[in-house]
């Protein structure tokens, strides 16, 4: 029975599931996104989302505080430059984002074991489901100005077809 057990032990010794965790944690930190099986891709979630609030930039005030941040996600990821990446463009872009930091689409069975699959990816480096970002940018424009644009360019193409034949 699994009376009290919190997460999911992957069917791995403490060891080898610790280091299969924070190389995935790196893998998805330089690439943003990797396919793996949904029960990893749940595990990973748990396992990097408290990291990058470390990275925050509002947790990372003061030099003391950062640096000690710094060394507290190195002991879970060991990897330097997962630790410049993470605490550079990655918690840049989530500052404002009070949590939820990655995403989990399903893919799908894997046809060798039929394992069920998932792509786990950080929110915020997905321009295809940003729609916020698109709509700030954009303006609205009535109809109107469109219609009327089109309208001059045909007519202005029959005059000079016009003056053509004359000659």
């Amino acid at each position: 029975m699994r009376h009290g057990k919190k997460f999911n032990h992957l069917g791995r010794k403490s060891a080898h599931r610790k280091a299969m965790l924070a190389n995935m944690a790196c893998s998805l930190i330089e690439h943003k996104r990797i396919n793996t099986t949904v029960a990893k891709a749940k595990a990973l979630k748990q396992f990097v989302e408290p990291l990058i609030t470390k990275a925050k930039v509002e947790n990372n005030q003061t030099t003391e505080k950062g640096t000690h941040n710094r060394r507290v996600v190195f002991s879970s990821l060991r990897s330097k430059e997962a630790i410049t990446e993470l605490f550079g463009t990655v918690a840049e872009k989530v500052g404002e984002r009070p949590g939820g930091y990655t995403r989990i689409i399903k893919l799908g069975n894997r046809l060798g074991d039929n394992a069920d699959m998932a792509m786990i990816e950080l929110v915020d480096f997905n321009d295809v489901y940003n729609t916020d970002s698109g709509k700030k940018k954009t303006t609205r424009r009535s109809r109107r100005g469109g219609k009327k644009a089109e309208a001059v360019a045909p007519a202005q193409e029959t005059e000079a077809t016009a003056d053509d034949s004359e000659e």
